[in-house]
């Protein structure tokens, strides 16, 4: 679950908690919304957790990925050498 999906858990909780007066036998839709909540909030402060260690966008900024340097250079006789590097961080 994501963060936006934790958010529409916790709207659609709270319409059902504060916002609904229904009186149902069987179940408690206000019970339900609180449930709902609960359960976004959650979902909420684990996805901010786990948020660093997603990847994500600038990756090979902070430190990991995969980098390939390139130099050509001239061999004396006109002609080029090309070296390639790997380098997996």
């Amino acid at each position: 679950m994501g963060v936006g999906t934790s958010i529409v858990l916790i709207a659609v909780g709270a319409i059902l908690r504060f916002a609904v007066s229904v009186t149902t036998t069987g179940f408690n839709l206000h019970t339900i919304g609180l449930i709902l909540m609960i359960a976004g909030v959650l979902a909420l402060v684990l996805s901010i957790m786990f948020w660093s260690t997603w990847g994500g966008f600038g990756g090979a900024a902070v430190g990991g990925g995969y980098r390939r340097q390139r130099r050509v250079s001239s061999d004396g006789s006109g002609g080029y050498v090309e070296e390639e590097r790997a380098d997996t961080r």
